[in-house]
């Protein structure tokens, strides 16, 4: 529903923080081309959870994307603007929820 009515897609990034340990979910919205996909991160000054990602990145997990949780690899990048992107690459075959 919120797909169709805002316009772009959404999903669920599930992670393990690096430093505290502790597991995160939470919504985000995202591009996606083939087994690539791109989340932009509104306002990174204000948020953390993208430094996860930074330097050579790190798991994450995508809920409940295309009907099953998506394992890949995320990696932050800050360009010269201060936009801030984590680019996603999706892990193998897509592990089916019951």
């Amino acid at each position: 529903l919120l797909n169709g009515l805002l316009g772009r897609a959404f999903t669920e990034v599930s992670y393990t923080g690096r430093k505290t340990g502790k597991h995160v979910t939470f919504p985000v919205n995202y591009v996606r081309s083939g087994d690539s996909v791109t989340i932009g991160v509104a306002m990174p000054d204000k948020k953390t959870w993208w430094r996860n990602f930074t330097g050579e990145g790190g798991p994450l997990t995508l809920m409940k994307f295309d009907g099953a949780d998506r394992t890949g690899h995320a990696v932050a990048h800050r360009d010269a603007k201060g936009h801030v992107t984590v680019a996603v690459t999706l892990n193998g075959p897509r592990a089916r929820r019951d």
